[in-house]
């Protein structure tokens, strides 16, 4: 009989594309992928570890099909991930439930882990977090057929306060322009039209492997493969966005209007004890720039509320400059202590239910400031994919390029005849508090 494997993905798109990878070497290795766990015989949960909500979420996960043992046709349960490259003893000493452990560096071996796991052993191969895939590795892409997720670099170097990325998944390193190009080649081949490029810092792309920045001519070349019809930038560090990128996006029109620059916090105080780049000063001034030069581009950022040291005043601060920025779309988080990060040793951590109400008042101010953006787009002409339809309401639903997938809002479409994957224009008509409706132009 042959194994059935799922593979549950929890966390960012960076750990999708990670186990979509894990797919394709499964598949290869002739075991049959199955999307219901109790049909699985083998499940590997590719775990975050990020913040604490998540590790939470992870091991919840765990526990919860470890039960699959008892009352399904579960033999084995791997894990993967992040939450097993930075806890690797406390897994194996708490969770007796997990038959087999990889980290980050090392899913390229995970066809031979399920091997050993279903022979009995328990294999662990967690070892430096320094691997970095090319287009060789076979992929099976989970996400809708029309847009896919391209990892461009792994790892980070910037080394903030707060993060625990760099011990999970070690230093900044590129893949080759080439590399990049072959996979987004083949992807385009079968029908994907959207290319997210993915990174935990994009903007610093090339600077290890080539003389000097380089995502300014990697957006260029992904958008002249033929079948590409955008290309939308993830994670963009404030401190290294150039002129160069910013007139790269401005004037390609297959590059989304559409930055995800996460600016974490506005007071200089707090930044400086995050270790961000530059001061509130210049993230004004490079929004501005920004905006002088891509009139109509959308701008999602993210914010940490509740850091070590953030007053009272910091905050009331932090929200004004929310409603004076008008950005686009918003991420709040809670400051999460990471142990083994540098945060945790700083004065001033605050009550979890401060920091809840801060995350939650911004999070209310920022949906009068979506209400307020998303009107302007009232009257406009846009591009939008067409991603499903609705029977009972009879409408399509799709994204415009000034939303990213799961994330951002929604276009309704009405008074249209459309194909699922479908690029088609739609005249806005109706703003709601995230999303957008409209007509679709015959």
């Amino acid at each position: 009989m042959t194994e059935k494997i799922k593979i549950v993905t929890l966390g960012c798109d960076k750990n999708l594309v990670d186990s979509e990878i894990m797919s394709g070497l499964i598949h290869e290795r002739g075991y049959e992928l199955v999307t219901n766990e109790l049909e699985a015989t083998v499940i590997i949960v590719n775990t975050c570890g990020f913040i604490d909500a998540a590790k939470e979420e992870s091991v919840n996960t765990i526990l919860e099909l470890a039960d699959l043992k008892e009352t399904a046709q579960l033999k084995a349960l791997i894990v993967s991930g992040c939450l097993t490259q930075r806890y690797k003893e406390q897994l194996l000493d708490e969770m007796p439930e997990i038959d087999g452990i990889v980290g980050t560096g090392d899913f390229d071996k995970i066809a031979t882990i399920v091997d050993e796991a279903l022979a009995g052993s328990k294999p662990i191969q967690v070892g430096n977090p320094v691997f970095n895939y090319d287009q060789a590795l076979p992929r099976k892409v989970a996400t809708p057929r029309y847009t896919a997720y391209v990892k461009i670099a792994e790892g980070c170097d910037n080394n903030c306060t707060f993060c625990s990325i760099p011990i999970m998944r070690g230093n900044f390193r590129s893949r080759t322009m080439e590399s990049i190009l072959a996979e987004v080649t083949q992807l385009a081949a079968q029908g994907v039209k959207e290319i997210s490029l993915i990174a935990q810092d994009s903007t610093n792309y090339g600077t290890d492997i080539y003389d000097g920045f380089k995502l300014p001519e990697l957006m260029n070349q992904v958008s002249q493969v033929q079948g590409v019809e955008w290309v939308r930038l993830h994670y963009a560090y404030p401190g290294f966005f150039s002129d160069e990128l910013i007139e790269t996006i401005a004037s390609n029109p297959k590059i989304c209007k559409y930055i995800d620059m996460p600016l974490q916090h506005s007071e200089d105080n707090v930044l400086k004890r995050m270790r961000r780049p530059g001061r509130q000063r210049d993230a004004r001034e490079l929004v501005q720039k920004i905006r002088a030069r891509i009139p109509n581009v959308a701008m999602r950022t993210s914010i940490i509320v509740g850091f070590p040291g953030e007053t009272e005043a910091d905050f009331n601060r932090l929200c004004d400059f929310v409603r004076d920025m008008q950005f686009d779309k918003l991420g709040v988080f809670t400051y999460s202590r990471e142990e083994d990060t540098p945060a945790t040793r700083l004065d001033g951590h605050l009550d979890e239910e401060v920091k809840e109400w801060r995350a939650n008042t911004l999070m209310e101010i920022q949906r009068e400031v979506s209400k307020q953006v998303s009107e302007k787009r009232i009257g406009q002409v846009i591009d939008v994919l067409v991603e499903r339809y609705d029977g009972r309401n009879d409408v399509f639903i799709g994204r415009s390029q000034f939303d990213a997938p799961e994330i951002d809002g929604e276009v309704f479409i009405s008074n249209s005849k459309l194909s699922i994957g479908e690029l088609t224009q739609v005249r806005i008509t109706h703003a709601l508090e995230f999303d957008l409706a409209g007509e679709g132009i015959q």
